[in-house]
Order: C-alpha cells, then sequence, then structure tokens
C-alpha cells in the first residue's frame, strides 16, 4: 500500500511537570508541538487523553495523516500490554494507556518508558551513536535510566530496570516521595534540587538553571549543587562496576549548565573508581526532547515505517559540544 508524502506520528512524553505532544514528520523533523501541565483538573490520565486529541486534530489541520502513535511516561511500564503499572510523581497505578489513546484516536498506540524511549533516540543519531552499550539518565523531576545492552534497552523481569531515582545514596537520609530515605532523586533531580534549595534557606521556587546561577555566590545553592553532583557520581560509579557502559549520557536541565554541572561529576565518578577508568560522561544530543524522538521512533516502528540511522538527529547547533561533550552554558 502507498503510503501518503505527508505522513507523520504523534509523540508524546508525559513528565511530572508537563506532557509535550510532537508532530513529527517522515523526516523526523517536529512540524508542530503541544504543551500542557501533567495535572490540569488533577486528572493526569485526561490531560494525557486530551493532549493526544488535540495533537491528532492538529496534524489533521496541518495536512498530516498521523500512522501512529507514541507515548512514553516514567514509572513501571509494562510496554507488552501498554499498561503504566505504576508512576508516583504522576499517581498512576494500573493505567491501561494503550487501550485508552488507541479507543480515543483509533491509531496504533506504542506505550514505552520514557528513558528507554530517550536511550532509543540517542542510539539511533543522538550521543550514543553507534555503540550497543551504554547508559542514558535523564535528570528531571525524578531519575531514571536507559540501561542499553546488545543494542537494546533492558526493561527487566518486572518492566522496572533503570529505576535508579531509588538508589540509595544516602540510607536514613532525606525522605523520597516513593517512601524511602536518602535515595537518589532527592538529592541529584532538577525537582529534588529545587525543593532542597527552598527547604535549606534557598528562594523558594528557583529551578536548576536558577540555583546553577547562584552557586559562586549562595552558600545554599553552593551545597545543595555539591550533594547533587558527588551524590550522582557514586551512584554512575556503581552503575559502572554493575554494567561496565562504553559511555554514560546525561540529560535533563542539570546537565545544562555545563562543566559547572560535569566536572564535579565526573571528578566523583573518578574517585570512586580507584583501580578502573572510568566511561566518558556526554551531554544528551537531544537534550529534553529525547524521550519526545524516541516516542516517535517507537510510533514509526509499530506502524511499519523505516527508521534509518540519523533519523530525527538534532539540526546543526541545537546542542553544541565542547572538547569534554558538555555544552557550554550560555
Amino acid at each position: 500500500m502507498t503510503q501518503p508524502e505527508d505522513q507523520c506520528v504523534l509523540a508524546v512524553d508525559v513528565g511530572g511537570t508537563t506532557i509535550k505532544g510532537a508532530v513529527v514528520g517522515e523526516d523526523g523533523r517536529r512540524r508542530h508541538t503541544l504543551t500542557v501541565p501533567s495535572c490540569a483538573d488533577d486528572d493526569p490520565v485526561k490531560a494525557v487523553r486530551s493532549l493526544c486529541l488535540q495533537l491528532r486534530d492538529d496534524a489533521l489541520g496541518l495536512g498530516a495523516a498521523p500512522a501512529a502513535i507514541g507515548v512514553v511516561t516514567p514509572g513501571l511500564v509494562d510496554e507488552t500490554n501498554g499498561v503504566v503499572r505504576y508512576a508516583a510523581n504522576l499517581r498512576f497505578r494500573d493505567v491501561p494507556l494503550r487501550t485508552l489513546v488507541g479507543d480515543d484516536l483509533g491509531l496504533p498506540v506504542a506505550v514505552g518508558h520514557d528513558a528507554r524511549a530517550a536511550g532509543v533516540a540517542e542510539a539511533v543519531a543522538g550521543a550514543a551513536r553507534g555503540l550497543d552499550n551504554f547508559l542514558l539518565l535523564p535528570l528531571g523531576t525524578g531519575i531514571a535510566a536507559a540501561v542499553v545492552v546488545h543494542g537494546e534497552p533492558v526493561p527487566g523481569a518486572t518492566g522496572s530496570a533503570g529505576e535508579v531515582g531509588h538508589m540509595p545514596v544516602h540510607p536514613g537520609g532525606e525522605p523520597c516521595s516513593c517512601g524511602q530515605r536518602g535515595c537518589l532523586e532527592v538529592y541529584a533531580s532538577a525537582g529534588g534540587l529545587a525543593r532542597r534549595y527552598a527547604r535549606l534557606g534557598g528562594t523558594p521556587d528557583s529551578d536548576s538553571r536558577a540555583i546553577a546561577d547562584a552557586v559562586a555566590t549562595d552558600p545554599v545553592a553552593a551545597t545543595v549543587w555539591n550533594d547533587a553532583t558527588q551524590a550522582l557520581g557514586i551512584a554512575l560509579a556503581t552503575l559502572t562496576l554493575t554494567l561496565d557502559p562504553a559511555r554514560i549520557v546525561l540529560g535533563g536541565g542539570l546537565a545544562d549548565a555545563g562543566a559547572l554541572f560535569f566536572d564535579p561529576v565526573r571528578d566523583a565518578l573518578r574517585a570512586a573508581l580507584a583501580w578502573r577508568t572510568p566511561p566518558p560522561v556526554l551531554r544528551s544530543a537531544f537534550g529534553p526532547q529525547a524521550a519526545q524522538i524516541g516516542a516517535a521512533i517507537l510510533a514509526r516502528r509499530l506502524a511499519g515505517l523505516s527508521v534509518p540511522d540519523g533519523w530525527g538527529a538534532p539540526a546543526v547547533g541545537d546542542h553544541d559540544q565542547d572538547e569534554g561533550g558538555v555544552a557550554s552554558r550560555p
């Protein structure tokens, strides 16, 4: 069957703060984007379904025919059955996203884990292109990892592989939303950093960029920043010793701070690996769009459309890197 020239896929990245949707064309470029709060009307499932419907209508309005939709979320995701078993930041429990969105849109639906989808994007056209074994950690509202082994993201026995945000880095430390104490994402996620900064006396509602800008002059900002980079470096050492990745890719808002972030993380990783050379630690090529492009790739594969090497690669200059693989901070 001949496919229309203007065929597209829909890609939706459900985060703890916002839901980001895009209409992605045959060339991997986003033709249209849409962003809404995750908890609009205090019902994140309704918000996801509403955005998906709007995105389909927007695509049709552009004259593009959606072939499929990819929806990725954090948490414990049963990709085979299209069910989000549990996502603490979204209050999702046993949500049958594939059925709900498929019934709404009348399209094939690929449901995936956001970090694993981001890993797919980085492997196809990003900072891990050409590698069969690597780690990707997007540092957002929470922290998860894409563990890629022999070229495939590892879901684990229960679909919960890569939930490294709940790795204890400070036993008995500060409480986490999961019910444990001392979890990595309490200290090193963008959301956790902001919460700790406010709780320790910093300016309320400051995001990770504002905290990074204040590190040189604000002792509270310096403390939480140091705690974050040290905790992450120790966690990366544990992951390196367990998985021996060829490369570690970091994304999310903290990675935008460039050398201010990457230098102490690399130092902490190196210090924790006394007897071996640490793997290179690079910035994500896609930045905050990684999971969304991964969702588009999942949708194309589900629809039987090709995904050539390099598909969806960022335009030159979108994420410039310095010699150490880190974007320079403007």
